[in-house]
C-alpha cells in the first residue's frame, strides 16, 4: 500500500465514522426537562410583598402615600440589612498606595522644563507702522 491509498482509506473510514454519529445523534430522543422553580418565596415575608403589590398598583400617588414610604423604607432596610456590619469591615476607607507622594512628581517636572516667557516692552502706537 502505497501513501496515497492509505490516507484515502482514512478518509472513507473517517466519513463513515462522521455520518454513523451524525446519525446516531438525530434519531436521539431529547430527555424531558424537568420544571422546578427558581426561587422560594418565604413564609415571613408574605405581608411585606402585599403591601409592596399594593403600593406598586397605586402607582405615582404612592410616592405621596405615607404607608408606602414606610413599606418601601422598611424593605430597603430589610434587603439591605441596615445596622449590620462586616466583622472585618474597617471603619474608613483605605487607600490603595498610603505611601505614594501627594505632589504630583509630572507637573513638577513640566513645569521646570518650559521657562516663562520674558515681558515684552510695551508697543506704542506710533512705533507700529514701522
Amino acid at each position: 500500500m502505497n501513501g496515497k491509498m492509505l490516507a484515502r482509506l482514512g478518509a472513507v473510514v473517517f466519513v463513515g465514522v462522521a455520518i454513523t454519529t451524525a446519525v446516531i445523534e438525530f434519531t436521539r430522543r431529547p430527555e424531558p426537562t424537568e420544571l422546578r422553580p427558581l426561587a422560594r418565596e418565604r413564609s415571613d415575608t408574605g405581608d411585606i410583598r402585599q403591601r409592596l403589590r399594593r403600593c406598586r398598583d397605586m402607582g405615582e400617588a404612592a410616592t405621596r402615600d405615607p404607608a408606602c414610604l414606610d413599606i418601601w423604607a422598611e424593605n430597603r432596610d430589610r434587603f439591605l440589612k441596615q445596622g449590620a456590619r462586616a466583622s472585618g469591615a474597617p471603619d474608613a476607607p483605605t487607600t490603595l498606595w498610603p505611601s505614594a507622594p501627594i505632589e504630583d512628581p509630572i507637573a513638577r517636572e513640566t513645569e521646570a522644563a518650559i521657562p516663562p516667557e520674558p515681558p515684552r516692552p510695551p508697543v506704542s502706537p506710533d512705533e507700529g507702522g514701522r
